[in-house]
């Protein structure tokens, strides 16, 4: 019984919440809210950037381990952590670690236990890193980062150069962990 009292006033919050709404949207106050700009082809451009699995995407550049590691440590290790093992107070996962802990009761989603391509991570760190400056990092930085992430995974040798040519090519620890998309209308990258 008080369940039912409780959905019913769940609702009746709901109809009040979608009749002050349409109240709100009738006199003007759904927007535009006049704030902000509008990004210019150029800042679009740097952010349309859509790296697949195959490669398709990516942007000329290459990066090393080397460099990667001046990279992850000026602008990653804070929220990260200087071992890639995240840093509990700021939000920053673990990159690295967990491999073969997905099937126990404790999986660990690093991007060496999870991830399935190389150019994912490429992709997200390029546009969502770092945090509190996304998209400020060039393809060569990110290609850098890319290169330091995985060879501190073991993924890839310290010498090993990471590029727009060679993203595709790198096979990830759990590339085959995920079940195929079977609709007709999604490609299949491999």
């Amino acid at each position: 019984m008080s369940i039912i009292t409780h959905n019913k006033q769940v609702g009746m919050v709901g109809v009040a919440l979608c009749l002050v709404s349409g109240m709100a949207v009738a006199q003007g106050y759904g927007g535009p809210y006049d704030f902000g700009t509008t990004p210019s082809q150029e800042e679009l451009a740097k952010i349309n950037i859509d790296v697949m699995p195959d490669g398709r995407g990516a942007p000329p550049g290459q990066g090393t381990y080397a460099e990667g590691k001046q990279v992850y440590e000026a602008k990653c290790a804070a929220c990260h952590g200087a071992d890639l093992k995240g840093v509990k107070e700021t939000g920053g996962a673990a990159l690295v670690g967990g491999r073969g802990s997905l099937a126990s009761g404790q999986p660990a989603k690093t991007v060496e236990s999870y991830w399935p391509y190389a150019s994912t991570l490429f992709d997200f760190t390029y546009r969502a890193m770092p945090f509190n400056a996304p998209g400020s990092l060039s393809p060569n930085e990110v290609y850098a980062v890319t290169a330091y992430i995985l060879a501190e995974a073991n993924i890839i040798g310290k010498d090993q150069v990471v590029s727009a040519e060679n993203i595709a090519s790198i096979e990830m620890p759990n590339r085959d962990g995920f079940i195929a998309d079977p609709r007709p209308d999604v490609y299949n990258y491999d």
